[in-house]
């Protein structure tokens, strides 16, 4: 009786293993709280604070117009949710159990679940914070056109991946260098408040402005994605094949960090955390 229980067929255990990342995506979702309605509406008051205070930078800087022509909040929104996906995700992903978490004890759980039960827990909670947003501005405030939803919907699902395969690398350094790395994560997250290109248009900005963000997906991202949301807005230096490029060869480069740390983890690692 105090067996674990074994899926003899790959295909048995994989859809166990989908059982099992839907019963942690509830788990991480919830999180802290009794009700998963309670995650989602901080979820979104954070974002409402976070448009809010772009809104305000906006107006003391004097732009009170949208640089493209379309509304002025929704140029906000299209930059500042992305962003806030992102960043997110890397956060989140890069917290989920690792090798040396206590719940990695127990024969069904292993990181692979873990990241991706915290990886659709954030798709989740993100994309119904922005629907729900852009619901009450479009019916309360003033309705709203985006040019191409499917495409915008592609690079929020792109943001989000991107932030996830960031986040791997980032768990998988973690167990070897677990204060330097909490430093490093932080720093990036900070950095793309400015290097993601957000608060501005690219065609806008100068040579060399471009190149000290070109390296950065999210920049990419976000100046692809006001091509899909406004009509009149046309990205020429930017591309989507290069951040798809870049999350591919981090998602490979940390699962691979993730199966070498794996097999060289020790539990005393934890104790001089």
């Amino acid at each position: 009786m105090f067996q674990t229980r074994r899926n003899v067929s790959t295909v048995g255990s994989f859809f166990s293993n989908l059982d099992l990342i839907y019963e942690v995506t509830v788990r991480t979702v919830r999180g802290g709280n009794r009700n998963a309605v309670v995650g989602l509406a901080i979820t979104i008051l954070q974002s409402l604070v976070m448009i809010a205070v772009f809104l305000v930078m906006f107006m003391v800087i004097g732009l009170r117009s949208s640089p493209v022509r379309g509304d002025f909040l929704l140029y906000i929104m299209s930059g500042v949710m992305l962003f806030r996906t992102h960043i997110t995700a890397v956060k989140a992903t890069q917290s989920a159990g690792g090798a040396l978490a206590p719940m990695m004890l127990y024969a069904p759980m292993n990181p692979i679940v873990t990241i991706c039960a915290t990886a659709l827990s954030t798709l989740y909670q993100q994309f119904l914070a922005i629907s729900i947003v852009l619901i009450i501005y479009h019916c309360a405030i003033t309705p709203i056109s985006i040019d191409n939803p499917i495409g915008a919907m592609g690079m929020f699902l792109l943001a989000w991946f991107s932030g996830c395969c960031i986040g791997v690398v980032f768990l998988a350094i973690t167990p070897w260098f677990p204060r330097t790395m909490g430093i490093v994560g932080q720093l990036y997250r900070r950095m793309n408040m400015i290097a993601s290109g957000k608060m501005f248009l690219v065609n806008s900005l100068p040579s060399s402005m471009i190149a000290m963000f070109d390296w950065n997906p999210l920049f990419h991202i976000i100046d692809q994605n006001k091509g899909f949301v406004f009509l009149n807005y046309n990205p020429h230096f930017t591309t989507i094949s290069y951040p798809v490029k870049v999350s591919l060869v981090f998602l490979v480069l940390g699962m691979m960090g993730m199966f070498f740390t794996r097999q060289h983890v020790s539990a005393s690692w934890s104790m001089g955390k």
